[in-house]
């Protein structure tokens, strides 16, 4: 029987209808049903059982990963990422303690990837109270750190892409110290998501050492990547290079000084604020920020629509619409700053 996501399934259909039901607390059925119809289609599909360990695995990666961080989703968080080898007595290394540290008495938490180095140096800045740590197992150097190591929050997986997602997914900032091709892997694709539109915007910090490792970088992508036209000026708005762990955390802390945060509703983007614009807010956006809206659309104030009734606890806020045009990620970052003066 091939089997369907509608409810075409006959007693398959009413089985699954019969587990859920059985099973206390189960939210938004819907969805759970259609996890089961993929798993019972996967098994169908696949006679390959290393396609079917990685599916099984990932979910169950990821449903504890959502486990570990619920209870904390009200609260920001930073992630950071650095190299595994850099030492206590490195300036660096204390410089992310101190930043770590002025995060945490902020109200932030942290998360690293549970290793040694910079992520121990995350860890030990915000205490293990204020710390997550989303271990990767390796045959090398990514033993927990002993800040972390029999910490509640601790996650260890299998698959990188799992780790990746809890690393972005769960942080409202990310900050960047030097590493080897570990954290250049992990910050390159938090600069695809954010150009592209595939995580929410979120400040990311590339916060540099004495020698300029980031300077260095900063001079590679501006004259053979931007000079050779494989990026866009704008693209220089999804991040901040600074030596000054105090100013990082300035940007962060002000990315969130009106703004909130978004969400898109029918392809109307929806951004919530921490105070309502004026109308001559308005017009100073839709005068400084024409390209980003689909042409002959403005920026207007509006309630809370019907389709954000699942986030209870965001009505309150006031927000605008944007016809967005999908397409300049970079300047929606400078409209959010822009935001952040008025």
């Amino acid at each position: 029987m091939e089997l369907s996501f509608t409810r075409t399934n006959g007693k398959i259909d009413e089985m699954i209808d019969s587990l859920l039901k059985g099973v206390d607390e189960v939210h938004h059925p819907e969805l759970v049903r259609e996890m089961i119809i993929s798993a019972l289609k996967a098994g169908q599909e696949s006679d390959y059982l290393a396609d079917l360990k990685l599916l099984n695995n990932t979910m169950k990666e990821m449903r504890y990963t959502n486990k570990v961080f619920a209870p904390y989703r009200q609260k920001k968080k930073v992630t950071i990422f650095g190299s595994a080898r850099t030492e206590p007595h490195e300036p660096i290394y204390q410089t992310c303690v101190s930043f770590s540290r002025q995060l945490a008495d902020k109200g932030y938490m942290i998360i690293t990837g549970g290793g040694a180095g910079i992520m121990e140096a995350g860890n030990e800045g915000a205490g293990s109270e204020n710390s997550f740590a989303v271990n990767i197992r390796l045959p090398f150097e990514q033993a927990p750190n002993p800040i972390m190591l029999k910490n509640p929050r601790l996650i260890t997986y299998k698959y990188f892409f799992s780790r990746k997602v809890a690393f972005v997914k769960e942080a409202d900032a990310i900050a960047v110290f030097p590493g080897g091709f570990g954290t250049l892997d992990e910050a390159m694709e938090v600069f695809t998501l954010i150009q592209t539109g595939k995580t929410s915007p979120k400040p990311l910090v590339l916060v540099d050492n004495l020698d300029g490792y980031w300077e260095d970088w900063f001079k590679f992508i501006k004259s053979h990547m931007l000079g050779r036209g494989f990026i866009s000026a704008e693209d220089f708005s999804i991040f901040t290079l600074t030596k000054d762990g105090e100013e990082a955390i300035q940007v962060i802390e002000e990315f969130y000084k009106n703004y909130h945060s978004l969400r898109f509703v029918d392809g109307l983007l929806i951004i919530r604020l921490n105070k309502a614009l004026s109308q001559a807010n308005i017009e100073e956006l839709e005068n400084e920020f024409p390209e980003m809206r689909v042409p002959g659309t403005g920026i207007t104030l509006t309630p809370p629509l019907s389709e954000e009734a699942d986030e209870p606890d965001l009505l309150r806020l006031p927000r605008i619409a944007v016809h967005f045009d999908h397409q300049h990620y970079g300047l929606l970052m400078a409209f959010i700053r822009r935001i952040n003066t008025f």
